[in-house]
């Protein structure tokens, strides 16, 4: 399978879907926006697109001029029936193309806080337990999109997943963040460690082994439930 990504700055990798699409003999490479003259892909030649999270807003094309180019691609990949997971800006992403409107929440979310899922026997998701601690770095959040149905949500941001006919997936937490990949994060955010409810302090973030080792183990199992689900995809 040809897995693509979009990366929108250096500190926010695949971290961990590289680590399953590798495990699994999968193609991985991806278009990198935050690099001058980035290339992208022949959308209809890539059986699978992840896009990454990354400090900017939605809404910021002026500041980003990449972001509209970005976001054609994913409404042609949309269009094209592509399986799609997001991942915190790329699940506020695709609920935009999805016509959802994005907007600050009530409260900031970064570090390790629970999610309550709702999943059924036939989501990708029915191997989650009913709460789990998920690493989260978000102010912004969207409202669910029309024909999309909520998987996860948290006190302070309802939305915290959605799936859409099966083929779309928003994750506003990452599953996908191993702790260098979370080292890498805090690096380039110090000027997000305000006071907040929801804000742990880096100490605090860093150094959960045994969070990052059950999260990688179900970020295994969503990925492998969720293809396999997909007649035609993996080949």
């Amino acid at each position: 399978m040809h897995i693509h990504y979009f990366q929108h700055v250096p500190f926010e990798q695949p971290g961990m879907i590289r680590d399953w699409a590798k495990a699994r003999h999968h193609q991985m490479d991806g278009t990198l926006f935050y690099e001058k003259g980035f290339r992208v892909p022949d959308i209809d030649r890539i059986d699978m697109l992840v896009i990454m999270g990354g400090p900017m807003n939605v809404y910021e094309e002026d500041k980003y001029p990449w972001l509209s180019e970005e976001k054609k691609l994913i409404k042609e990949a949309l269009n094209l029936e592509i399986p799609i997971l997001g991942i915190c800006l790329g699940s506020q992403l695709l609920a935009d193309r999805l016509g959802a409107k994005i907007f600050p929440g009530r409260q900031k979310e970064i570090g390790w806080f629970p999610v309550s899922f709702k999943a059924d026997a036939h989501s990708p998701f029915r191997t989650f337990p009913d709460r789990l601690d998920v690493l989260h770095w978000h102010g912004d959040t969207f409202d669910l999109p029309d024909g999309a149905a909520r998987m996860a949500s948290t006190a302070a941001c309802p939305n915290q997943a959605f799936i859409f006919e099966n083929r779309v997936i928003g994750l506003q937490f990452h599953l996908e963040m191993a702790e260098d990949n979370i080292e890498s994060v805090i690096r380039h955010s110090q000027s997000e460690f305000v006071d907040g409810p929801y804000i742990q302090k880096p100490e605090n973030i860093t150094g959960r082994a045994e969070k990052i080792n059950v999260n990688r183990i179900l970020l295994f199992q969503f990925l492998d439930e969720w293809m396999t689900s997909l007649p035609g995809v993996i080949r």
